[in-house]
């Protein structure tokens, strides 16, 4: 049996979340994570980020995501993802652009950092609103999800 690397540990968490499967993708999550969307205040502790997802997983809004790039630091166990996240409900589509920063350790996730832009965020709100009118203005991802790696042979920057 081969080990994943930390690469395959946040894309598998990542997918679990879009297939609404929070409780596959918290295998991945170590006791004392430190998940931050930043600006907004850090979430300590697997059973906090736990009732996160899971109520997600409960509600009618859905989660999926497009990797447009990974890279990792495999020796530090650093892995960067740039996606458009995208969280539906009903007719409306909220598509945003987003960087990660995850931290793996003991094969585990133990930091999760996305960074947003709130311009960004504003005009994803204002062209899912229109969507929901004339839904041709948002099309929603595909559920596979493509994902271009890029492995780094020194420390990430």
């Amino acid at each position: 049996m081969t080990s994943r690397t930390p690469i395959d540990i946040v894309t598998g968490f990542l997918d679990a979340l879009a297939r609404g499967d929070s409780a596959a993708g918290m295998i991945d999550v170590a006791d004392q994570i430190a998940y931050t969307n930043v600006s907004t205040p850090t979430i300590r502790g697997r059973a906090k980020v736990k009732r996160i997802f899971t109520q997600f997983d409960a509600s009618p809004a859905s989660f999926n995501y497009r990797m447009v790039n990974v890279s990792a630091d495999e020796e530090a166990g650093v892995v960067l993802t740039e996606r458009v996240d995208e969280i539906r409900l009903g007719r409306f589509i909220l598509q945003f652009w987003v960087c990660g920063r995850f931290e793996i350790a003991d094969a585990q996730i133990t930091v999760w950092r996305d960074y947003f832009d709130y311009f960004d965020m504003t005009k994803a709100l204002l062209k899912g609103l229109l969507g929901v009118v004339v839904p041709a203005v948002v099309r929603p991802l595909p559920d596979e999800h493509t994902t271009r790696v890029l492995r780094a042979t020194g420390p990430l920057a």
